[in-house]
């Protein structure tokens, strides 16, 4: 009875290491031939591939000089490469531009209009960025008490 329960026991212990043993040695499955995607696809960035969707949604971008605004319309004309018109109804913040601003503009092609996701002056970016940097070097001169509290006296034993 005693030499059964040990060979039992031997057997288990055995199936337990070899388990894990095999779960450990097991490799990567080889990538499935007929693949519409390289491998390195689905290794973009999380941006790459919002931009990645909004290439095949349609959006396009453009720059080019600010022509003129019909308010009745809600319509923009942007002369760049060639001169384009945009409706701009769909736009949250348009801003007010005067003719000759240099602006970009983001937009889709539907029912053969040109209609405009966001508006821009361009550089605005790097003016709101030369702005924040401005707000942050103020801000520690700001902060900075005129006194400064005097060290604590060490304690003596």
């Amino acid at each position: 009875m005693k030499k059964g329960l040990m060979i039992v026991l031997a057997i288990l212990i055995s199936v337990a290491f070899v388990t894990t043993v095999l779960a450990q040695d097991k490799k990567a499955p080889a990538p499935a031939a007929a693949t519409d995607k390289p491998a390195a696809a689905t290794d973009k960035p999380v941006k790459e591939k919002a931009v990645d969707k909004a290439k095949k949604a349609g959006v396009k971008k453009f720059a080019g000089e600010f022509v003129s605004m019909d308010e009745a319309a809600k319509t923009i004309v942007v002369k760049g490469e060639s001169e384009m018109t945009f409706d701009v109804s769909k736009v949250k913040k348009m801003a007010k531009f005067a003719a000759g601003d240099k602006v970009n503009v983001v937009y889709t092609e539907a029912d053969g209009k040109n209609v405009a996701k966001a508006v821009a002056k361009a550089g605005a970016v790097k003016e709101k960025a030369k702005e924040k940097k401005e707000k942050k070097e103020e801000k520690p001169a700001a902060e900075k008490p005129a006194t400064e509290k005097p060290a604590a006296a060490p304690v003596k034993k």
